[in-house]
């Protein structure tokens, strides 16, 4: 891909909506898979009441819709503004409780787990039933369409095209708890290619000998088949 398609299929505009202003992809097609649309607003002519607390609208109370599920509140049930990322949103909006809670959890997603997976970690990468593992550094493009592998060749995966991940751990802690990620797998429909791929990912040691960013590597994007799935379902 050379440099100018690829700022063509990065650039972004301002747009604004009822809801705000939205920087969003310029073409469509080209927008993170993570995301989510805008929802249709429940016309003011079918609530008059609020759809949490029942309290009828009047002069002094008034109506408002939540910018993430499209319902509507009075302004005690929806007097948050949070940041809502995964609808491009430039400043907070307002939203109802319930999804107020779930934007604030997705925002770690974005403070946290999104830098790992952009600044990649170390592999031993296994494609499909290959008996040789590659060494490889997997990251996800700064447009979070593509996770990108290089090592001796280089492979790119469409993350829109992933369909299944599980996790591979080991063992357990002493005194209980999680068992360590050590790998993962993923299985995922390739342009052109019948039925599914797999690719397998196992936490390579990085220049320190460390496996410690791998691991969370593996986390994160575990994270974030969980956020893909649910933008398929929205």
């Amino acid at each position: 891909m050379s440099s100018e398609v690829g700022a063509r299929r990065d650039a972004k505009k301002l747009v604004r909506s009822p809801s705000g202003l939205r920087m969003v992809p310029e073409h469509r097609a080209f927008g993170s898979p993570f995301g989510l649309e805008e929802p249709q607003w429940v016309p003011d002519k079918e609530c008059p009441r609020c759809m949490q607390c029942d309290t009828k609208f009047d002069f002094l109370t008034r109506k408002h819709h939540c910018r993430r599920c499209g319902k509507c509140f009075c302004d005690k049930c929806c007097s948050q503004k949070v940041a809502l990322r995964r609808m491009c949103f430039v400043d907070p909006v307002r939203q109802c409780a319930p999804c107020a809670l779930v934007s604030h959890r997705e925002a770690e997603f974005y403070d946290r787990q999104l830098k790992l997976l952009l600044s990649g970690a170390t592999f031993l990468v296994t494609f499909g039933n290959a008996e040789k593992s590659d060494t490889m550094v997997c990251r996800l493009s700064s447009n979070q369409r593509f996770l990108l592998l290089d090592g001796d060749s280089r492979h790119e995966v469409e993350v829109a095209r992933i369909a299944a991940v599980q996790m591979l751990t080991e063992g357990f802690p002493p005194g209980g708890g999680n068992a360590r990620a050590t790998g993962m797998t993923l299985q995922y429909t390739a342009p052109g290619a019948e039925g599914v791929t797999q690719l397998k990912l196992m936490a390579g040691e990085d220049a320190n000998g460390s496996r410690r960013q791998a691991t969370a590597w593996l986390v994160a994007m575990h994270k974030a088949a969980k956020l893909l799935y649910e933008s398929r379902d929205q």
